[in-house]
């Protein structure tokens, strides 16, 4: 059934990532949050972080830096104690061209990560997959809004695996708040066992495997992609900027970005990908207004050091605003078929991507715990209960 989703995404997800943040935090003086430097302070800064690397080597010692930096501040286990994935699936439907699922499995014991499953109609063989967090938004509802499921359906009619999940406290994930103190430790354990999961489907090719989401969902994109090498192609959309680090506890809540060895930015997180393909997708409206001029030269120069610059591109929507519109989808498109091997003729009509063949599903359609499909018994409820399990 085709219902409107009425949202105000666009408004809504800048108001909630901008956070200013007063210089120091004196009461968390190891963070870095929301607007932390001027635009012009933020493109010094990340001129000064370039010559701490001249080559390949020595970027590749400061790399190395900063991915323990990253699991050290959001305290990741180096084997985390992850609940066998046991996935719950139902509600399988069949589309024009793909088929939709509602989907559930725990990644800490109690903790249940649910979303949707979008997979290509009569498409045999090995199938490349892609992984979808998505952004902030008011209703809290933005797994289900239009733009999340036309990119979803979309790339499934393309080849793809897609799997699309909530942030904390959105849609079905409703065992603890958004900002929990530990949020952005809890959603990247999530993310990798939402890798687990699409990797463990066994048509899906694992060398094959993409990952896209916009605003707080392009944090969760290029920190995963840093992260864990599984994610082969990247494409974090309106996020990656040289003075915002991210407005809520999810993207910024714990010190990734000051540690007692180095201070790093969100721009050099995003280069961690190198030299695997990494589109960033930037627009005139946010924080990511500089990024052909002050970003994207930054992510080049390390992608030169592994002579890969064919590798890292930037689409820039100079007139557009902030969230994963139909411009932003089209250009995630084409980077993705080039990268992972998806057939873009699939999605054209007379040379034009379409999206038209899709259809946007009710949140109830979409929904993973119901009267009928209840939540596991065992699963945790409650802040306390959620951050017992983070220790």
């Amino acid at each position: 059934m085709q219902v409107k989703l009425v949202s105000l995404l666009i408004v809504c997800q800048v108001l909630m990532c901008l956070v200013v943040v007063a210089q120091p935090n004196a009461a968390q003086p190891d963070l870095r949050q929301g607007k932390y430097y001027s635009e012009k302070k933020g493109a010094r800064q990340l001129r000064k972080t370039a010559r701490l690397y001249t080559d390949r080597s020595s970027w590749e010692t400061q790399a190395a830096l900063i991915r323990q930096g990253l699991r050290e501040g959001m305290e990741l286990p180096a084997q985390p104690a992850f609940a066998p994935l046991q996935p719950i699936r139902h509600s399988l439907r069949t589309m024009n061209g793909y088929t939709v699922e509602n989907v559930a499995f725990e990644s800490l014991p109690g903790i249940f990560v649910t979303g949707n499953l979008y997979r290509p109609l009569n498409q045999a063989g090995k199938l490349a997959a892609v992984l979808c967090p998505h952004g902030h938004a008011k209703e809290q509802n933005a797994r289900f809004a239009e733009q999340t499921q036309q990119r979803c359906a979309t790339m499934a009619r393309m080849g793809a695996v897609v799997f699309v999940y909530d942030m904390l406290d959105y849609g079905d994930s409703k065992q603890c708040i958004h900002k929990l103190p530990k949020a952005l430790k809890l959603q990247a354990l999530n993310g990798i066992r939402a890798l687990d999961f699409l990797t463990s489907l066994p048509d899906v090719d694992t060398a094959r495997v993409g990952m896209s989401g916009e605003s707080g969902g392009g944090t969760q994109t290029f920190l995963l992609a840093a992260l864990d090498n599984r994610v082969k192609v990247s494409v974090p959309v309106v996020m990656v900027s040289s003075y915002f680090f991210g407005g809520c506890a999810c993207e910024s809540g714990m010190p990734i970005h000051k540690r007692p060895t180095h201070e790093t930015n969100n721009v050099e997180l995003a280069a961690l990908a190198a030299p695997r393909p990494l589109l960033l997708v930037s627009d005139g409206g946010d924080w990511t207004k500089n990024t052909p001029t002050v970003e994207y030269p930054f992510v080049q120069r390390i992608y030169g050091f592994y002579g890969a610059t064919a590798n890292v591109e930037n689409v820039h929507l100079a007139t557009e605003k902030h969230d994963y519109g139909p411009g932003k989808r089209a250009a995630a498109y084409r980077f993705l078929a080039k990268h992972l091997g998806l057939d873009l003729n699939r999605i054209l009509t007379n040379g034009q991507i379409d999206e038209s063949p899709n259809t946007l599903l009710t949140p109830t359609d979409l929904a993973v715990f119901s009267l009928e499909h209840p939540r596991p018994a065992h699963a945790l409820v409650g802040d306390e209960a959620v951050m017992a399990a983070l220790k």
